[in-house]
């Protein structure tokens, strides 16, 4: 028996808890035990002391899975979730627990022991001082690097280094604008498909009649217009990976194809009468929420559950506030040397502005305002943003005076004051301040605890 293969089982299905008994025996672990309760869980936890812990969300008795995650992360004992749960708000909880995977039901014994594999080699790399990825990422991107250093970009390079040499799905959530397709870049070339294609599809650019035709691709003669016979995306991309860019704008449909093309890797050209085996790695992104499209019956939760099998969240650029400067540099030096312009830097002032700024529109965002300001510069060191009018209500254009600036505890106080104001105290669900914000509820009280800001104050 490996070292690190003590498992315990918590979960109040018994046929659930059975199989998963069989499979991991099946492949060289050792269960040592089956829980239906904190209580009975705990017990064993105390006298067996596992390598690891399977659990599920909800189990018998008042206490939950979230409850004993928080006993196993104080013990510094690894867990993986394992749940059919799609509440947003228990998933939110789940999410601040930190777990080392999070397998939804039904689940394939091949997703179990890849997501186990995983888990395992993330535990013992965040065991190491390893250096991060960023360096090795430029030299083979050049000016497309995925830049930064801060420790929620490190996170995610972290889990693209963890990933990367398998073929395990994977799927990347994240707004507009911060970098989701870099990333998808770095998986590819980080595997041992590397050699071969990487084909980008954006699915909300395809017409709805088109879909099919353009995925799977169609025969000559298979529909009016079809003069020559098209081979598909899927197909292209046949030994290397297909990123799925915008996975969440697909009609059902399509969906429904998707499945079964991810299912038995197996295409059917419009037209055509035999299936086409094909072998192709997939990396899908969204700026959606998918677990709220899928209870509100947009997506198919099946697909859900085969793309969700390792996700990667990208944060939105506001969470990054220690890459800014580097990132306004790289894209400076980038537009200065395209438009023959010697322009050296930023003034602290101009900087300073930059992280005082939310950036809904992220990264794409930065990269157009750089350009738009070496454009109009005029001086070697840029001092005047060119921010236009409708970018957070500043106005900051050439000749304009910028706004007072506090220290950056004191702007994001009053940022949180205005969106609480704006949403009338409204927390969460739908137009409430944490959606506007892009946090979670518990990361939004923490804030307003610190800030000292109270219900009266809004």
């Amino acid at each position: 028996m490996q070292k690190g293969n003590k498992i315990l089982i918590v979960e109040d299905e018994f046929i659930v808890a059975n199989d998963l008994k069989m499979i991991l025996k099946r492949n060289g672990y050792q269960v040592i035990g089956i829980a239906s309760s904190v209580l009975q869980a705990t017990t064993i936890i105390e006298t067996q002391k596992p390598d690891w812990v399977l659990l599920d969300i909800i189990l018998k008795g008042t206490e939950t899975g979230i409850n004993l995650a928080v006993q196993l992360n104080e013990r510094h004992t690894p867990f993986l979730f394992i749940s059919a749960n799609t509440n947003q708000g228990i998933l939110e909880a789940v999410k601040e627990t930190k777990p080392y995977g999070f397998l939804t039901k039904p689940f394939r014994e091949k997703d179990l022991l890849i997501m186990l594999d995983i888990a395992k080699e993330r535990f013992n790399t965040e065991k190491k001082d390893q250096k991060p990825l960023v360096k090795a990422t430029e030299s083979k991107y050049g000016e497309e690097a995925i830049i930064g250093s801060s420790p929620a970009l490190k996170e995610v390079l972290s889990q693209v280094r963890l990933v990367a040499p398998t073929d395990t799905s994977v799927l990347l959530l994240g707004e507009s604008g911060t970098g989701k397709e870099r990333v998808a870049q770095s998986i590819h070339l980080l595997s041992l498909r590397q050699q071969q294609p990487l084909v980008v599809v954006n699915c909300a650019a395809i017409p709805l009649s088109l879909i099919e035709s353009e995925l799977f691709g169609h025969e000559k003669g298979a529909f009016t217009g079809a003069q020559n016979r098209r081979i598909g995306k899927f197909e292209q991309a046949s030994g290397g990976t297909i990123f799925l860019d915008e996975i969440g704008e697909l009609p059902l449909e399509a969906q429904t194809k998707l499945l079964r093309v991810l299912q038995e890797q197996e295409i059917d050209r419009v037209g055509g009468d035999l299936p086409i085996k094909i072998n192709v790695r997939i990396i899908a992104a969204t700026n959606r929420n998918l677990e709220q499209e899928v209870a509100m019956g947009n997506f198919r939760l099946d697909l859900y559950y085969r793309l969700n099998i390792f996700p990667i969240a990208i944060p939105p650029l506001r969470e990054r506030i220690e890459d800014i400067e580097i990132l306004a540099n790289h894209f400076l030096a980038l537009y200065a040397a395209k438009l023959k312009k010697n322009i050296t830097g930023f003034t602290r002032d101009a900087i300073t502005q930059m992280q005082a700024y939310s950036w809904p529109g992220n990264i794409r965002e930065m990269q157009h305002l750089i350009e738009r300001t070496t454009l109009l510069a005029k001086d070697p060191l840029i001092n005047v943003l060119a921010f236009t009018d409708h970018m957070d209500g500043q106005v900051k254009v050439p000749g304009h005076h910028s706004p007072k600036l506090g220290s950056l505890e004191e702007m994001e106080r009053e940022h949180i004051l205005r969106v609480l104001e704006s949403c009338n105290g409204k927390i969460s669900g739908p137009g409430g301040a944490t959606e506007i914000l892009q946090i979670s509820s518990s990361t939004l009280y923490t804030k307003m605890k610190k800030y000292g800001i109270k219900s009266d104050f809004y």
